[in-house]
C-alpha cells in the first residue's frame, strides 16, 4: 500500500482561491497517474480531476471545469489541485488517489488513496 497524504484545506470564502497538494511516496508516485475527487457530507465522492504521469493528459469533472487546475511535480513527487472561484458547493473532504492505469484513477476505482483534506466554502 502506498502512502498519499493530502494536506492545504481550510476554511475560505466564496470567490476565494486554495491550493491543495498530495504527497505521494516515491514508489506511489513513479509512473502513476493520479487523481483528486471529493465528498461532501451526505454525498457521494465524486471525481474532480486527474493527471496522467507525464502531465500530458487531464480530465476536470464539468462542475470544475475552468476553475480548477491539477498539476504535479515528479521531482517532488506531489501533485496538486488549484482551486479558484470556489463555491459553497465545493464544500467537501477532498482526496488524492494513484494508480498506475489512468483510466482507474478517472473512474474511482485506483488502488491507493490518501485520508482526505476538508474544504469548507463559506458564503
Amino acid at each position: 500500500q502506498v502512502q498519499l497524504v493530502e494536506s492545504g484545506g481550510r476554511l475560505v470564502q466564496a470567490g476565494g482561491s486554495l491550493g491543495l497538494s498530495c504527497a505521494a511516496s516515491r514508489r506511489a508516485f513513479s509512473g502513476y497517474a493520479m487523481g483528486w475527487f471529493r465528498q461532501g457530507s451526505g454525498k457521494e465522492r465524486e471525481f474532480v480531476a486527474a493527471i496522467t504521469w507525464s502531465g500530458g493528459r487531464t480530465d476536470y469533472a464539468d462542475s470544475v471545469k475552468g476553475r480548477f487546475i491539477i498539476s504535479r511535480d515528479n521531482a517532488k513527487n506531489t501533485v496538486y489541485l488549484q482551486m479558484n472561484s470556489l463555491k459553497p458547493e465545493d464544500t467537501a473532504v477532498y482526496y488524492c488517489a494513484a494508480d498506475p492505469e489512468y483510466q482507474k484513477v478517472v473512474t474511482g476505482t485506483g488502488r491507493s488513496w490518501g485520508q482526505g483534506t476538508q474544504v469548507t466554502v463559506s458564503s
